[in-house]
């Protein structure tokens, strides 16, 4: 199942569902989001992430993406086995 199907069958469950299993889940991730809530507060941290997101996408910062890193570590658990 994508990503998008999982958020879109959450997304139904949610309108629909009784105050009790609304708690729950909420309880379940409360954590959670709390602490993704900590770092969008912290005026210094978003505004560094803003310029080095905009340095990047005007070509002046190299960045890797998640496909670049995952191959790199392939290649460097291949290295270790070798030896």
């Amino acid at each position: 199942m994508t990503t998008t199907a999982i958020r879109e069958k959450l997304y139904d469950f949610i309108r629909v569902a009784d105050d009790k299993k609304l708690k729950a889940i909420f309880w379940m991730l409360e954590d959670e989001m709390e602490e993704r809530a900590k770092w969008r507060k912290d005026k210094v941290f978003t505004e560094q992430l803003d310029k080095e997101f905009a340095a990047w996408k005007n070509g002046k910062e190299k960045a890797f993406t998640l496909s670049d890193i995952n191959t790199s570590i392939e290649t460097l658990k291949k290295k270790r086995k070798a030896k």
